[in-house]
């Protein structure tokens, strides 16, 4: 449930030679900044590498309810379900789990003076949200 950028799985190449770096057990993707940009709208770039946000109830699946699976815009990797997802009064898409544990990581974000959980894509990193 992205836009096009986000049905773009691991398709980047330059020069015939893929630009994407797998590690051989993890499946990490790993690309240069430039290449991010080429493949991810100015929006999709600032939220998923930046760890931007849009704004609260903007986001084209805030208030999408029908079934479907919800992919990372950076790599495809299916992450949420729609049966998990609910209304947190956020004004952005909320889930209480992940499709599969292994799809989602999380850390611990000590910025803007409180603690909270930042999740990512498993696969590129990309920033989900906290």
């Amino acid at each position: 449930m992205t836009g096009d950028k986000g049905q773009q799985k691991d398709a980047a190449t330059h020069s015939g030679q893929s630009t994407e770096q797998q590690g051989s057990q993890s499946g990490k993707i790993q690309r240069t900044d430039a290449e991010w940009r080429k493949l991810l709208t100015a929006e999709q770039y600032h939220v998923l590498r930046e760890h931007g946000t849009e704004r609260a109830f903007t986001g084209a699946y805030a208030d999408r309810h029908g079934p479907g699976t919800y992919v990372c815009a950076g790599c495809g990797l299916e992450l949420f379900g729609s049966d998990e997802k609910y209304d947190s009064g956020s004004g952005w898409p909320s889930f209480y789990a992940p499709l599969n544990p292994t799809s989602v990581e999380t850390d611990t974000d000590t910025a803007h003076g409180m603690v909270r959980t930042e999740v990512h894509c498993a696969r590129c990193g990309g920033h989900l949200g906290h």
